[in-house]
């Protein structure tokens, strides 16, 4: 399995979907995408990481990870008290 890259824009609109520095609000879709994703349960999650495979990346990364929007912060290139 290749490895899955999040790029800037999907890490800025996490970002934003979490009130954290460096955010970027997106598009209304996008929006009620990651709102979907963050309600979803494991069947759905799954289903929705099929189609979206970076946004859902993303937002496991800072729903799940303890550096995880630090990472975020990363990618979109935000300066971080850790860089």
């Amino acid at each position: 399995m290749a490895q899955l890259t999040i790029d800037v824009e999907t890490a800025r609109h996490v970002l934003f979907h979490y009130g954290k520095d460096g955010g970027f609000r997106p598009g209304r879709f996008t929006e009620l995408l990651m709102q979907t994703i963050e309600a979803a349960d494991v069947v759905h999650t799954a289903r929705l990481a099929g189609a979206y495979p970076e946004l859902s990346a993303a937002m496991a990364i800072a729903a799940n990870r303890e550096d995880g929007i630090a990472r975020l912060q990363r990618i979109a290139g935000i300066p971080t008290p850790s860089n």
